[in-house]
């Protein structure tokens, strides 16, 4: 089975978003290096935080979503974000109609999202963006490890990287690395 991971960015009172579900300087750090994260040559970052960053996304086989997301980014016009294969999307709701991209699947509930996810990441990692839907996952248990990137600003107010979680999970000391106006954090959840 597929290890769970969820992840984003944030700021360090905890917010992955502001009020109108803006990142802000949440992704300053992704411009603030001299090496390219990807073939885009937009994203550049340290080479701490490429070696650490880079290494994980070619972990990733899927990513889950929630509609909320979905919107918000177009769909990613079509093409799953970050060269990952496959996007499941919790939603009530179709997908939009006219849609016809075949990496991404729309399912309703979160349990329904994992397994989806698993069955097509194989022996990758899936990713669950933070927010709602990955409060939601870590709440029910379906989350293995939690990843921050935590930025140096504090946004006051937001969308919290938990979500509306409001019951206590332990996680294991973190991992922590480095990167350039960034710190890389990562937790295992304590079973």
């Amino acid at each position: 089975m597929s290890k769970v991971v969820m992840y984003a960015s944030v700021s360090v009172d905890g917010f992955v978003a502001d009020e109108k579900d803006q990142p802000g300087p949440l992704f300053d750090w992704l411009t603030s290096g001299d090496v390219p994260l990807d073939e885009s040559g937009v994203l550049k970052v340290s080479q701490v935080s490429y070696d650490y960053v880079r290494a994980y996304w070619d972990q990733i086989g899927v990513t889950i979503a929630g509609r909320h997301v979905f919107d918000l980014t177009d769909g990613w016009d079509g093409k799953p974000p970050a060269g990952i294969d496959h996007v499941v999307v919790v939603t009530h709701r179709p997908a939009p109609e006219g849609w016809n991209s075949e990496a991404f699947h729309f399912v309703d509930g979160i349990e329904a999202a994992v397994a989806k996810a698993q069955e097509l990441a194989g022996d990758r990692l899936v990713e669950v963006a933070a927010g709602d839907v990955g409060g939601q996952l870590l709440a029910a248990g379906l989350v293995d490890e939690v990843r921050m990137d935590v930025v140096p600003v504090v946004l006051g107010s937001g969308k919290r990287f938990f979500g509306s979680v409001d019951a206590q999970h332990l996680l294991e000391d973190p991992d922590v690395i480095q990167g350039n106006r960034v710190l890389h954090l990562r937790y295992q959840v304590r079973r």
